[in-house]
């Protein structure tokens, strides 16, 4: 198959959120945030990472979005959702597209943000109805990040490995989402795979990121599968643990995934988000990995 992204193989990305630097001075009182996004654009390219991020910095994942969206207060859906006022995450990334000429867009997915709140209004009867109007104010998110440029948009939709959701009806979600979106766009699950790869194949995205260093069943699963066209998000650096992997170890994991996929098949990132982890910790993990790939393209 043919790699979605001209230039080397195995191209290098993050999945998401990125330790939050505290900022000083009147810049931090005017903008707490500014700091921290600078800082995880300047570490992600200190590492060599091919697609950067603005570093997710601003909140969790759910908060960032249900924040912004009329109908929600709090963690209660109110009424019904409609479309941000404005772009959420655009500032951010259009600052990271002045630093590098590839970056990712990253949107919490409808069915994971439908499962984060609390249905407090008879606006929907249920979860499934309020993921479809939140993939409809979500939509204009993407599309705001696409056309200010990005290379790829990432949806994060953690819920569909818990077996909380209907697979269905998430995909019908991210089909009003994506519609009208015309760059790769990547479907990031973490946890085991088990029971639910088959479904996730027939979601409408392009590439699927799962983890495969914190859950190395992962690749016996997907062994079993067809993947087609879809490329694969292959996280070989545990983000859940501060201990840092050797780059041999990290090169060992991206070889046994190329034992099942074609390079030009794979995308290499963390497992997920490394916001957890100490900013020494996650920058170091970036660097090892970009060290290993870039033995394993010296091979190829």
């Amino acid at each position: 198959m043919k790699s979605l992204f001209p230039g080397p193989l195995l191209p290098t990305t993050v999945v998401g959120s990125y330790p939050v630097v505290t900022g000083r001075g009147l810049g931090a009182i005017l903008d707490p945030y500014k700091a921290a996004v600078r800082a995880a654009v300047d570490d992600q390219l200190a590492a060599g990472i091919d697609i950067i991020s603005d570093g997710q910095v601003r909140g969790d994942m759910v908060k960032i979005f249900s924040s912004a969206l009329p109908g929600v207060r709090g963690h209660d859906v109110v009424g019904p959702v409609s479309p941000a006022p404005g772009p959420v995450t655009l500032s951010d990334t259009r600052y990271a597209l002045t630093r590098a000429p590839k970056v990712k867009g990253i949107i919490t997915g409808p069915t994971t943000l439908s499962y984060a709140l609390h249905l407090s209004t008879p606006a929907y009867r249920n979860r499934e109805e309020l993921a479809v109007d939140l993939a409809r104010a979500l939509a204009r998110e993407a599309a705001a990040l696409e056309k200010a440029g990005v290379t790829l948009l990432q949806i994060d939709e953690p819920v569909l490995s818990v077996g909380a959701a209907r697979t269905d009806a998430a995909r019908e979600a991210l089909t009003v989402m994506t519609r009208d979106i015309r760059i790769p766009v990547s479907l990031h699950v973490c946890g085991s795979l088990a029971g639910i790869l088959d479904d996730l194949l027939a979601m409408p995205v392009d590439i699927l990121d799962f983890e495969f260093a914190r859950s190395p069943e992962n690749l016996a699963i997907c062994r079993d599968f067809d993947f087609g066209g879809k490329m694969v998000g292959f996280g070989c650096v545990d983000s859940s643990r501060p201990e840092i992997e050797t780059v041999g170890q990290i090169r060992e994991r991206i070889e046994q995934g190329l034992v099942v996929y074609p390079p030009e098949q794979l995308l290499i990132d963390p497992d997920c988000g490394l916001r957890m982890l100490e900013r020494s910790s996650a920058g170091e993990k970036l660097r090892r990995m970009v060290s290993a790939v870039l033995e394993i393209r010296a091979d190829l």
